[in-house]
């Protein structure tokens, strides 16, 4: 999508009228996302600014395929990187933006990886997902999209194990036990980081519309509003989490959207709301003369069966870390099963209450951990898929059913969902072959090193008694 990027006389006019408007700026933090949804980052001086933005500076192919702990495992199909060749670097327009929470003169701009002659670059997790919204518009429709991030903000200590930052009881200064779901006095205590988020949200063009307290000590949700591009929308949600984590540095703080940082509380999700509109801006989710409730559409139906058909293919998508893993516990309002409903909220795929413009479809199953980029191209994958084979999603779960002893079907474990993930023929389908192989490669090397390490528990439970 080369419209996307800084390559002429614009994106000079761009840089121009964001110096004006910074002129104290010095340096420019370049952030490229890597397939685990983490911006890898370099700082260039204003000195290469200009090259920035003509094409010329270059980095590493292998730079987006790396581990969470940025490793890079030569496991990759060599035909796909050998040599690790460089990739140019563009700017994605529109992303220029100051950084409020660092001392230094600092502004930051998204950037993407194209091939030397200027082709997308397919190991870039924004070219994966830009590639399966094309396929809609060759069928005369526009995905909306909007997302909801949960996080933990994290208290301070020098201890091994975290602790969640809690509110204080006033008068005695102990900590707040209790869930303290959506709690007023949260917010007033933490108004700071908040507010914060709030400024720094607004200077980078992230569109928040709602924080709250989530339903676990010290757990917090931000919604971004939907946009009718979804690269934006995911743009929206990787710049929000580097938000949280800035601004929380800066007060002296950290915050974490690991998907279970804390044994016994609520896991931390990545719900991602679609829309689909056809050319006369119609939403084709919805059915207007229905009398049912809800008055959804057979297309909504077929792309909610397509959700429910690949959704064990996607799951290493979903939930891409050993971490999580650990959030899929029964009665956590975490899925467990490709199920749906209306106004259901222990389902994966539910039909928020809503009117005919809006009907939407409600993703419920990726971690916060997840990709953003990827995490939306799977779901677009499946919807597509299963509008292009009229897929059935089964009996719809009734508003108000309790699901107090959901069948588990999907993947639970790590290995299971990778396997789940070669084995697929959807993903590949959508996604691209290469990229597939790549992540599929990247995440079983991942997975490896992780078990191959001896945990404190090994200790604690068999060192002595064996």
């Amino acid at each position: 999508m080369e419209d996307e990027v800084m390559v002429n006389t614009g994106a000079n006019r761009e840089l121009e009228d964001f110096l004006r408007r910074y002129p104290d700026t010095r340096m420019l933090e370049v952030l490229m996302p890597d397939m685990n949804g983490i911006f890898r980052c370099k700082r260039i001086h204003r000195s290469d600014f200009d090259a920035l933005f003509a094409g010329s500076l270059k980095c590493p192919a292998t730079q987006s395929l790396v581990t969470t702990m940025g490793e890079y495992d030569h496991e990759v199909d060599p035909r796909l990187v050998a040599g690790e060749p460089d990739n140019r670097i563009l700017p994605v327009s529109g992303s220029l933006a100051p950084i409020p929470w660092v001392g230094s003169p600092t502004g930051q701009v998204l950037a993407c990886h194209y091939n030397l002659d200027g082709r997308p670059a397919w190991m870039d997790p924004r070219h994966v997902l830009a590639g399966v919204v094309a396929r809609f518009a060759e069928i005369g429709l526009k995905p909306v999209i909007a997302t909801e991030l949960e996080f933990y903000l994290v208290a301070r200590g020098d201890g091994v194990v975290p602790k969640p930052l809690l509110g204080r009881i006033p008068g005695i200064g102990g900590e707040q036990g209790g869930i303290q779901f959506a709690m007023a006095e949260d917010m007033w205590q933490y108004d700071a980081f908040l507010d914060g988020v709030r400024s720094a949200c607004e200077q980078q063009g992230v569109p928040v519309i709602a924080m709250l307290s989530e339903f676990a000590p010290g757990q917090w949700e931000i919604n971004t509003r939907h946009v009718d591009d979804p690269l934006v929308a995911c743009d929206h949600a990787l710049l929000l989490k580097r938000i949280v984590k800035g601004v929380a540095l800066q007060q002296g703080i950290s915050a974490t959207f690991m998907a279970k940082p804390f044994a016994g509380s609520a896991g931390s999700g990545l719900h991602i709301h679609t829309s689909l509109y056809d050319a006369r801006g119609e939403n084709v989710f919805s059915e207007p003369g229905s009398a049912i409730q809800p008055a959804i559409s057979p297309l909504l139906r077929h792309a909610i069966g397509g959700l429910a058909e690949t959704m064990t293919d996607a799951m290493a998508i979903f939930a891409p870390n050993a971490n999580s893993y650990r959030r899929f516990v029964p009665g956590t309002y975490v899925p467990l099963s490709p199920s749906w409903g209306y106004n259901h909220r222990d389902v994966s795929l539910r039909i928020p209450v809503s009117g005919h413009e809006n009907r939407r479809i409600e993703h419920r199953v990726a971690g916060a951990d997840a990709n953003p980029y990827l995490v939306t191209a799977a779901v677009l994958a499946g919807i597509l898929h299963g509008i292009n084979l009229q897929c059935e999603p089964g009996p719809m779960i009734a508003e108000g059913t309790l699901l107090d002893e959901q069948q588990i079907t999907l993947p639970t474990r790590w290995e299971q969902a990778l396997a789940a993930f070669g084995a697929s023929s959807v993903m590949p389908a959508y996604l691209g072959e290469a990229y597939c192989s790549a992540f599929g490669s990247m995440r079983r090397a991942e997975c490896e090193a992780f078990h191959a390490c001896i945990s404190n528990l090994d200790y604690e439970w068999y060192l002595r008694a064996l």
